[in-house]
């Protein structure tokens, strides 16, 4: 099931993509002004080009040190200057909300789309059963008998029927309009090419009669090794989901647990798994995360910044900041979090995605801030959080 880890990744990288929009919408808001003093081409009057190429760099001037300070020279009394300036801000300002909002809402689709993932591979099933229905019409309008082996009887396996019958699974797909729609195509392939000729399919069709232990194994075969190691299916979800080799670990564990859990006493009623234990929370705590790290980005900057004194801050890599300044901002906000627990989380993140020596890195930076920020009183742990982990 989904854990708050994943959850962290999914936001840092979220927030790493808005960092990288704010470079390139700071360079538009530099073209809108080189577009604003570009001499008019179509003009019949003529151009002063080296006044329209000064009046370009005092714009380009006066925005960059609105960038660096937000504010600028009030003093500049060229009108078109200022106007151009004013334009750049309100331009960069518009684009950078836009993305936030764009990156922070993709953000949380990501997440919630592998839960559409998990739905689909369960569906998985039901449309092979229609594809074997559809083979039995078929064979009664024939007038001859081919000699193959009886795929009908895996429409009376009784842990199929227990999934395909279930309220919660029904219920799912049609609040999240799940459905495979014109890619069956590639169900149809898989189920010809791959089921058909799987060994362990055609020792239970072989036997006419079966165990509920024996139904469960199958099922269980069939993802295991027919679903989730096929490479046709794998490379179609790749293509359905960018992130899909991080996601799949997740999906492949919601499956088979949904799957352990039809067992023989279960009735139609049996809840269907949720995304993650609690799923309603588990989103405030990743929204309110995004939200605020970038929210107060200037302030966890300036943290930083004080506490690496013997470093270069322009070297230090873009996704150890995030990872600091994301960690600062969990301590912050999140009181029931330890902050040994949060130490830990982006120790771990550091290791899977940043440089060989941001470990070192990011665990000195954070531990000294923590106890610096938690003498003077400026994070505050209640509950759970209370406890420190030593």
């Amino acid at each position: 099931m989904l854990n708050r880890r994943t959850l962290r990744i999914k936001a840092m990288q979220a927030i790493y993509a808005y960092m990288q929009a704010e470079g390139s919408d700071y360079n538009l808001a530099l073209d809108k002004i080189e577009a604003d003093f570009a001499p008019d081409l179509n003009s019949m009057e003529v151009q002063d080009r080296k006044k329209l190429e000064g009046q370009k760099k005092i714009a380009t001037i006066l925005f960059k040190e609105w960038y660096d300070t937000r504010q600028f020279d009030t003093e500049e009394t060229d009108k078109e200057v200022l106007a151009a300036v004013n334009n750049a801000v309100r331009f960069y300002e518009t684009q950078l909300k836009k993305d936030f909002r764009t990156y922070g809402s993709q953000m949380v689709n990501a997440v919630e789309k592998i839960y559409d993932h998990y739905l689909s591979n369960l569906q998985i099933t039901e449309v092979l059963v229609q594809l074997i229905e559809g083979e039995e019409e078929k064979k009664a309008t024939r007038f001859t008998v081919k000699k193959e082996l009886n795929f009908k009887n895996l429409l009376d396996n009784r842990v199929v029927q227990k999934l395909l019958a279930n309220k919660s699974y029904q219920e799912r797909l049609i609040r999240r309009n799940i459905s495979w729609g014109s890619d069956i195509d590639q169900l149809r392939q898989w189920y010809k090419t791959v089921v058909k000729n799987d060994e362990t399919i055609q020792n239970y069709l072989a036997t006419p009669e079966h165990t509920y232990e024996e139904d469960h194994e199958l099922v269980k075969h069939l993802y295991k090794n027919l679903i989730f190691k096929d490479e046709t299916l794998q490379k179609y979800f790749e293509e359905q989901d960018m992130n899909w080799v991080e996601n799949k670990a997740i999906v492949k564990s919601l499956v088979n647990k949904t799957i352990k859990s039809l067992e023989e006493t279960a009735d139609e009623n049996l809840p269907l798994l949720d995304l993650s234990a609690n799923w309603e929370d588990d989103k405030v705590f990743f929204e309110d995360l995004y939200n605020q790290t970038v929210q107060e980005d200037a302030t966890y900057e300036a943290l930083i910044n004080s506490h690496i004194k013997n470093w270069d801050v322009e070297r230090v890599a873009l996704l150890d900041k995030i990872i600091l300044k994301m960690a600062l901002c969990e301590m912050h906000i999140f009181r029931s979090i330890p902050v040994k627990v949060t130490i830990n989380e982006y120790i771990e993140i550091s290791k899977l995605y940043s440089t060989p020596k941001s470990k070192q890195f990011i665990n000195g930076v954070l531990d000294k801030i923590a106890q610096e920020l938690a003498e003077k009183g400026d994070i505050r742990k209640s509950g759970r959080g209370l406890i420190d982990n030593k």
